[in-house]
């Protein structure tokens, strides 16, 4: 049995998340138990850098290399954040897996450039401050076997969710959209899952543009905008979308330079109507994804929503309206919680490489084979 911190920094800058758990078994015996939650803030100043980082024409090596050390000290900070607000003292936690902030990711290789992913949170600093072992950099070992590193979160679904009464599918919905299909079968190697295209990012990008606000809360923007069929049928034609499987994505593709392109061509359209079609893009890349990638293959009855934007109505709205057939609904309306989720998941994979197993999904990743994930830091002597 383990105390664990799984934290998490995704692509959509909308904080760090850090859940406390209590893990015992492991494989498909595993147990958790949420102990803790918490989201920390990602200072303005912070999210800038990461923005330049992430963009080849302003991400330099010194950037890149403080950047590395802040959001190690980030990281730091949110794991000691909900250990305080939980009342659990630091000492008694085990381990930390800590996902770190993808800098860049490039899942097949692609001209002079190797296949390859970077994930940066320096994790020598976290164990420095936290005086607690860390287990980071889980993506790495499975490009190294092959594949794209991502995602990595079906290994903790199957543990958690799959069901031998229906098919499932997990569809998380953070800076880019990913969706997990847990089969019937109890089956690992029939578990699949893939990028299904952009989640929050474009729709946070606009809303930053156009409103200065960092996210649409609620989806009510949205709501009180008109969907743009023609700017709507122009972003569906991005190749991405019909990109075979295995496949990956993130803010190299869908990112700001994405954004700032989209609103420079359909700029004159109304601000609320922007954010209702980029809304409309989001929800009808999931639901293409399902018709030609997953229904075909193993029919679901129901989707369960996690991430940032299980929070957005007007985009749940719309999934369901693309997918009259599959009933959604959020992790939060069958008890459990759609924001730690990500988090959680780490803490499980870092759980595995605790006990010396393989916590990647070779039918999602494209891997050659299972392997363990991480790199582990040990906490620092203690002073004698």
């Amino acid at each position: 049995m383990y105390y664990a911190i799984g934290i998490m920094s995704g692509t959509s800058l909308d904080g760090v998340d850090a859940a406390l758990v209590k893990i015992e078994g492991r494989g498909i015996e595993t147990r958790v138990e949420l102990l803790g939650f918490t989201t920390t803030e990602i200072p303005e100043s912070l999210k800038a850098e990461i923005k330049r980082a992430v963009k080849p024409t302003t991400g330099t090596v010194d950037l890149l290399c403080s950047l590395n050390f802040k959001l190690g000290y980030l990281f730091a900070d949110a794991a000691k954040a909900v250990c305080r607000e939980s009342g659990f003292p630091i000492e008694k936690v085990d381990f930390i897996a800590s996902h770190g902030q993808t800098v860049w990711h490039i899942p097949k290789p692609d001209g002079e450039f190797a296949r390859s992913t970077l994930q940066i949170g320096e994790p020598a600093v976290i164990a420095y401050e936290t005086g607690v072992r860390v287990i980071s950099n889980f993506r790495t070992m499975d490009v190294a076997a092959g594949g794209e590193g991502a995602p990595l979160v079906p290994y903790s679904e199957f543990v958690l969710y799959a069901s031998p009464d229906e098919n499932v599918a997990l569809q998380n919905i953070g800076g880019i959209g990913n969706v997990t299909v847990l089969p019937s079968t109890g089956n690992m190697a029939d578990v699949y899952a893939f990028d299904t295209g952009p989640g929050n990012m474009i729709i946070d990008e606009v809303m930053q543009r156009l409103y200065g606000r960092p996210y649409d809360e609620g989806g009510k923007v949205a709501a009180s905008g008109v969907v743009n069929a023609k700017m709507l049928d122009e972003l569906m034609s991005h190749p991405y979308i019909s990109m075979p499987l295995p496949k990956s994505t993130g803010r190299e593709m869908f990112g700001e330079q994405y954004t700032v392109a989209m609103l420079d061509r359909w700029g004159s359209l109304p601000s609320a109507d922007l954010v209702a079609t980029a809304t409309a893009f989001t929800a009808r890349t999931i639901a293409e994804a399902y018709r030609r990638f997953v229904i075909p293959k193993w029919p679901i009855g129901r989707t369960v929503l996690g991430g940032g934007g299980a929070h957005n109505a007007t985009l749940r709205r719309m999934l369901g309206e693309e997918l009259p057939d599959v009933k959604v609904v959020t992790q939060d309306e069958i008890g459990l919680s759609s924001d730690a989720k990500e988090a959680i998941a780490f803490a499980i994979m870092g759980n595995e490489t605790m006990y010396g197993y393989p916590s990647n999904v070779c039918s999602a990743t494209g891997a050659s084979r299972p392997v363990i994930l991480g790199n582990i830091t040990p906490a620092p002597r203690k002073e004698l």
